[in-house]
């Protein structure tokens, strides 16, 4: 899977947020957002707001490909239930934003190279697979011969993130849980996004 090597504070600078968590604020030093002048804003179409929307929510998971977000939008469509929840618990499941919740790792970008690198464990064998769907019940724990790894002590020790409900969190055993698939008001985004508008323009693109 491609991994992004872009510009993260360039991102984070653009929606006014530390979306990825970095432990040097991008927005204490450059607060304005990227371009000539702190880029003049001109009212947005219909499109272009849509546009924002996607590229906010692909930059919350990783910088996801707009590909992979079709997928999700197809796979949700599938499901009996309410288009919107589904799509953005099928993000929410993901392997490498649940490492990231559970607080195993301090950044989503940081989550990716623990699963690239098989540092993971779903209910005890490895898993690689980044977007590997995590259902509710499945153990997922730092492999014991990494558990020494100075990234993830401190990551799990850590006080600046909060444990969502839908989680359970074993600390001393590096492992935790996704106890329930999550309401959308439960997901702790950086930031708001507008889903029902982002399946919207997803739906006339797929």
């Amino acid at each position: 899977m491609a991994r992004y090597t872009g510009p993260k504070n360039r991102i984070a600078r653009k929606f006014g947020v530390n979306l990825f968590g970095r432990l040097r604020n991008p927005l204490l030093h450059k607060a304005n957002p990227p371009g000539m002048h702190g880029a003049k804003r001109k009212k947005k179409s219909d499109f272009g707001m849509q546009l924002e929307e996607q590229q906010k929510l692909k930059a919350m998971y990783g910088m996801i490909s707009h590909k992979q977000l079709i997928r999700y939008y197809r796979e949700a469509q599938r499901v009996k239930e309410n288009t919107n929840h589904a799509f953005i618990q099928q993000l929410e499941c993901r392997l490498d934003n649940v490492v990231y919740r559970l607080k195993l790792a301090p950044t989503i970008f940081a989550s990716h190279q623990l699963v690239s690198h098989g540092h993971i464990l779903v209910n005890g064998k490895k898993v690689d697979r980044r977007s590997f769907h995590v259902r509710p019940g499945m153990v997922i724990s730092i492999k014991p011969a990494s558990r020494n790894m100075e990234i993830v002590k401190q990551s799990i020790s850590s006080g600046s993130r909060n444990l969502p409900d839908y989680f359970s969190l074993d600390e001393s055993n590096f492992s935790g849980q996704l106890t329930m698939l999550p309401s959308p008001d439960q997901i702790p985004h950086p930031m708001p996004v507008n889903v029902p508008l982002i399946c919207e323009f997803l739906a006339h693109t797929s």
